[in-house]
């Protein structure tokens, strides 16, 4: 199989080959065309001024036919160098009208006394005298048969073309070959690299080297590869964070079946409970991790209807009230008037209000309060969870919906939830065409703001 850095060059050496072929045919051509052409220009010149003298000298026309004027090779049927002779004249090839077009030197088809054509006379030499017009010399077009000096002339210009056309070739060739390593170059870098992600190597960069196509290329690659590194790195992350997650609450609960077993617990209710919390625990991260494995899939089904913003948040705030209370916290709601519905899944909504309800709780010390306000944007409706915890630091904001992160990591992970609740709104909200965000300054609490589309909008 041959490379494509193979067939570039081969493309270019015959494009160029073909063109300066070409190019010197059309000039070979041309050239001995002009050339014939200017020869008989100059031979015309040269009987028109014979013409004239001959008019200088006797006054008038009488006689001419009688001449046996000077021809030129050029004018000579057969391209031969006839000298003097009646070729020119009577019958020949060279007519001679006055200036009245009436022919007094029979030839090229015109006997004495007929008149030569408009179009004859137009293409003709005009003959003066002493500045005066006299007459027109008149020569039917003939093929051009150039003499030995001139096929000499004509054969070093074609010689001279051809050696043009082997040096356009070879720097054609030379060209081709450097152009088509500079094209493939990338392409072969992207083949290694290529071949090393697939191997399992995904850390590949490649050089971008120009802005074009293969630039583009180029770059579509190193991101996808940034992209597959990422998504490794997340994945092994994940994997390791749910061993770790499902691993608490088992080693509790069978630490304590086998304490049972041994007898080195007794059987308490205090024990039973025990187990049965860390069971509900883990229970609780399986359906979380299932949740949000669904709707990253997109396969999470909504059942969507109209629904009024305001009214999900008193729903939440009722439902958090107790715990709230327990805290010494109190929760504030804020719900703009005439606010338009939102087009939603209730329960899905319901639960992404909950789990950033949750998280605000969690952070809030008591004593102090959450805040959850609706707000109507430009054919949106925001939903805000305020808190007034300790806040969060801007390097941390771009990761807090991240899976099983942590922004307190002193913060026992049993005081912390399972670490998907952000997630699982982000996920719940995108679903729902909508975005999430948070807005945090340390010291002075954090905001969750989820945006909406809303109906009708």
């Amino acid at each position: 199989m041959r490379s494509l850095s193979f067939k570039l060059i081969i493309s270019f050496l015959v494009v160029s080959l073909v063109g300066t072929l070409l190019v010197a045919v059309l000039a070979g051509q041309a050239t001995a065309d002009e050339f014939g052409q200017f020869v008989f220009d100059r031979d015309l010149e040269s009987l028109a001024s014979q013409a004239g003298e001959y008019y200088q000298i006797h006054g008038h026309w009488g006689g001419a036919d009688e001449v046996r004027w000077q021809g030129t090779r050029s004018m000579m049927p057969g391209g031969m160098n006839q000298g003097s002779g009646r070729g020119m004249g009577p019958g020949g090839m060279m007519a001679i009208a006055d200036v009245n077009g009436v022919v007094v030197l029979s030839g090229a088809g015109h006997r004495v006394g007929e008149k030569l054509a408009p179009v004859e006379i137009a293409q003709g030499k005009a003959i003066e005298s002493e500045g005066e017009f006299v007459g027109t010399v008149y020569v039917r077009p003939i093929s051009f048969r150039p003499s030995l000096a001139e096929e000499a002339f004509l054969a070093r210009v074609n010689r001279i073309l051809l050696l043009a056309t082997v040096i356009a070739t070879g720097v054609a060739l030379v060209l081709g070959v450097l152009i088509a390593r500079a094209l493939t170059q990338p392409l072969r870098e992207l083949t290694v690299a290529t071949r090393a992600v697939a191997a399992g190597d995904l850390a590949q960069q490649v050089a971008v080297r120009s802005q074009d196509e293969l630039g583009e290329l180029a770059h579509s690659f190193n991101q996808m590869s940034a992209d597959l590194v990422r998504a490794r790195d997340t994945r092994r992350q994940m994997t390791a964070d749910i061993a770790h997650e499902l691993r608490t609450p088992l080693s509790i609960i069978l630490g304590h079946a086998e304490a049972l077993h041994d007898g080195v617990l007794p059987p308490t209710q205090e024990t039973f409970y025990i187990i049965h919390d860390e069971a509900q625990r883990l229970n609780r991260q399986i359906e979380d991790l299932r949740t949000l494995t669904l709707a990253d899939a997109g396969e999470l089904s909504l059942t969507r209807r109209l629904s009024a913003p305001g009214a999900m948040l008193e729903r939440a705030a009722a439902a958090h009230a107790p715990h709230a209370a327990q805290k010494g916290i109190s929760l504030e709601l804020d719900v703009a008037p005439d606010l338009p519905e939102i087009d939603v899944d209730p329960d899905r909504m319901a639960q992404v209000i909950s789990n950033l309800l949750d998280n605000a709780l969690r952070y809030t010390p008591s004593g102090q309060r959450v805040r959850l306000s609706a707000l109507k944007g430009e054919k949106t409706v925001r939903l805000v969870i305020q808190d007034s915890g300790p806040g969060i630091a801007a390097e941390q904001l771009g990761r807090i919906f991240d899976r099983f992160y942590r922004a307190d990591k002193s913060r026992q992970r049993d005081e912390g939830g399972s670490g998907l609740g952000l997630a699982i709104a982000k996920s719940l909200v995108l679903r729902h065409q909508g975005q999430i965000w948070a807005e945090s300054q340390p010291g002075q609490g954090s905001a969750f703001i989820v945006e909406l589309p809303a109906a009708g909008g």
